[in-house]
């Protein structure tokens, strides 16, 4: 009997990246700029907490550990598992209304995981070592439930099935949105964070204003998923997509990012 043939490398290699990618939301870039826009609003109180928690880390800044629960498969495999559905929650059929016992059974979403992770970071009775890896949670969730695809439909795993064309190359909207269009940008982190700071307040709301309601802000999210055009009717996308939808994906950066450093301020600048 004839054995079948290995998959061509190329193919392997494609295959292993795509399944890798299935649960993340914002790439590295996006995630550390997110914490970066979060490290320029916390008080002298927070900031120090922050840096005695990070101690430990080589490199001790909310940026730095901001892509962390993305690498947890490779890095820590039984975490990353556990911690898996902690990064969406899908509420688009449900015309973005969320419902705990509905759409997050067991605390199983990015919802409740970023309440359960706020609440271990402000609890001074844990450990550092609990405290720090809750901080690395939150930081990283806040920007994960700000990425519409992962508060969307989920018939679709997030735009994840949803195949399209973008500048002549294969990829997928959930991709799309994580990365694709930042990357266009060809930026670095500090001309990004530049970028990002300069958009006028009133993209993402008065600073004052923000409140700390993980369910408000995915169903937020959500309503941009489902928006009309989000879902493009033709697969085939280049400039003009990216023009209408990089301004929203990179307000809502902005939005994490501001929004991350409220809850930071509130959970760990009181005593």
């Amino acid at each position: 009997m004839k054995m079948p043939s290995l998959l061509p490398a190329t193919v392997l290699a494609l295959a292993l990246t795509l399944v890798s990618t299935d649960a993340l939301a914002w790439g590295a870039q996006g995630h550390r700029l997110v914490a970066r826009i979060a490290e320029t609003r916390l008080t002298p109180q927070t900031q120090a907490e922050v840096d005695r928690l990070l101690s430990a880390e080589p490199d001790p800044t909310l940026h730095a550990i901001a892509p962390w629960a993305d690498e947890l498969r490779a890095k820590d495999p039984d975490l990353g598992k556990r911690s898996a559905g902690w990064h969406y929650v899908n509420i688009g059929e449900d015309d973005c209304h969320y419902e705990v016992q509905k759409h997050c059974k067991n605390g199983n979403c990015v919802v409740e995981a970023l309440k359960v992770q706020t609440a271990i970071l402000g609890d001074r009775s844990k450990s550092d070592a609990e405290r720090a890896q809750a901080l690395k949670f939150v930081v990283h969730f806040a920007g994960d439930i700000h990425q519409p695809m992962h508060a969307g439909y989920g018939h679709d795993k997030g735009g994840n099935d949803f195949q399209v064309q973008f500048n002549n190359r294969g990829t997928n909207l959930h991709s799309l949105w994580d990365s694709g269009m930042l990357n266009e940008q060809k930026l670095d982190d500090d001309q990004y964070l530049k970028r990002l700071l300069a958009l006028p307040e009133p993209a993402f709301g008065k600073r004052s204003n923000i409140t700390v309601d993980a369910a408000q802000w995915a169903e937020a999210s959500c309503r941009i998923a489902i928006a009309p055009g989000v879902y493009p009717d033709k697969r085939t996308l280049g400039p003009s997509y990216s023009a209408t939808y990089r301004p929203v994906a990179e307000s809502e950066l902005r939005v994490a990012g501001e929004r991350l450093a409220v809850l930071l301020n509130d959970t760990l600048g009181k005593r």
